[in-house]
Order: structure tokens, then sequence, then C-alpha cells
């Protein structure tokens, strides 16, 4: 999955999160974002995983105890479906207990905002 830029300090984030499906969400959620952009480097910032392309912020996974919110960062000019909350530039959607993300759309969502990074 994770290829050579993963970070230790991400990795023993996601996997000391606590409940388990947070965990497994994070973990597909990361692969996600590292299938979506190849370069992309990660790090333990604020507190939480951040993912750059570039040396600029692509994406955070940002978790809360009831929810995972994930975040896509400068998503200008791109039509964000219902559910997506943030000003323009950060779009995040909270995913909840048993809810299951469409990994498709968010790294679709996720391509077009880091294409001019």
């Amino acid at each position: 999955m994770v290829n050579e830029v993963a970070n230790e300090e991400v990795t023993s984030f996601i996997e000391n999160l606590g409940p388990q499906w947070q965990i497994e969400l994070s973990k597909r959620l990361r692969e996600m974002v590292h299938q979506t952009i190849p370069s992309v480097e990660e790090r333990i910032q604020y507190k939480k995983p951040h993912f750059l392309k570039n040396g600029h912020y692509a994406a955070v996974i940002s978790p809360s105890k009831d929810a995972i919110a994930f975040m896509i960062m400068n998503p200008s000019e791109i039509e964000f479906p219902k559910g997506f909350e943030g000003p323009p530039e950060r779009k995040w959607i909270k995913i909840k207990e048993g809810a299951a993300p469409d990994y498709a759309l968010l790294g679709s969502l996720l391509s077009q905002a880091s294409q001019a990074l």
C-alpha cells in the first residue's frame, strides 16, 4: 500500500486511534491519497496526518470522537457534492461509523484539487 514516502509517525498515529472502525477508515483514506498522488509526502502536523504535494497541503485526515473528517485543500473551481462543508480554501466530509465512503469520488475530487499544486 503505502510507498517509500510513508511516515512512521503517521502509521503510528493511525494505528493508535482507538476505535477499530476509525483505524480501518483512516488506513483506507491514506491508501486512497497515495494512489491519487503517487509523490505525496505525509507528516503529522497540528496533531493529525497531513498530506502534501510539492510542499503544499493536499489533504488532511482529522479524527474526532465520533467521526473522521477527510479534508481536501485548494478545492476552488470544483463543484463538491452534498455532504461537504467548509470555506473556499478547503472542503471536508465527516465520515461516521458504519458509513461507506465513496473512495473513487474522494480520489477524483482530491486529484482535481491537487492538480495545480
